[in-house]
């Protein structure tokens, strides 16, 4: 098997200090190959989710190593974190936390706007992404206007938006009756198998979780030993 896209090492993420302080994560360790489907698992204050956040490089460990693609991501500085996060990921989150008030377009090209894309190019870009999510037609729509079915697709667009290697997503489809969290669970294993990015999801449910090549279990701030390969 090739090296490991994501490699993770006695990652560790505790909050506040003294008496205060809570040990989120408590020395993890975890392998992450280019292509795979993989599910976070856990209850609610597990570590699942502070998990993910150090593995998008939302938030810096307390100690530990997370390599992307071989590279020490405790070496680059906020710039190049910031660089490498936008054009390597992409993000689906329960809340859609899409701008209510400014277009479906402009909501999509956001990562584009802030890598400093000039306008056509994001326009180009921007409608191209919606048309893989069968929401071209709704570019100039105000956000507020849609379902959160819509919501979500618009995420997933905007997600998508500098072809990333990567999808973390949590809780993808929490906010979603389970017709329409279904459509969402298909759409992203679609993008996964079909285009072979690399799928993160923090989830509880299991049988989103059972939908992954592999799923790992957060108890306390550590992996459990086991860890389970997905249902055939």
């Amino acid at each position: 098997m090739n090296s490991p896209l994501i490699t993770v090492r006695g990652l560790r993420k505790t909050y506040g200090s003294g008496s205060t302080a809570f040990e989120a994560l408590k020395g993890v360790d975890l392998d992450i190959h280019e292509g795979e489907s993989l599910a976070i698992v856990g209850k609610s204050g597990s570590g699942k989710s502070t998990l993910m956040h150090l593995l998008a490089l939302l938030d810096r460990p307390t100690t530990g190593s997370i390599r992307l693609d071989g590279v020490e991501t405790s070496s680059l500085n906020q710039a190049e974190l910031n660089k490498t996060r936008n054009r390597a990921f992409g993000f689906v989150f329960q809340q859609f936390f899409l701008n209510a008030s400014t277009s479906v377009l402009d909501n999509v090209t956001l990562p584009l706007t802030i890598a400093g894309v000039p306008a056509r190019e994001r326009t180009k870009r921007g409608l191209a992404a919606l048309s893989q999510l069968e929401m071209e037609d709704k570019a100039s729509n105000k956000a507020n206007n849609l379902s959160g079915g819509q919501k979500q697709r618009v995420a997933i667009s905007r997600a998508l938006i500098n072809q990333p290697r990567v999808i973390f997503a949590d809780e993808p489809t929490g906010n979603l009756d389970s017709v329409t969290g279904a459509k969402v669970e298909d759409i992203l294993f679609d993008l996964n198998r079909r285009h072979g990015i690399t799928l993160v999801v923090v989830t509880h449910d299991e049988g989103l979780a059972a939908r992954c090549d592999r799923s790992i279990f957060v108890r306390d701030g550590l992996v459990e030993p086991k860890v389970e390969a997905a249902a055939a």
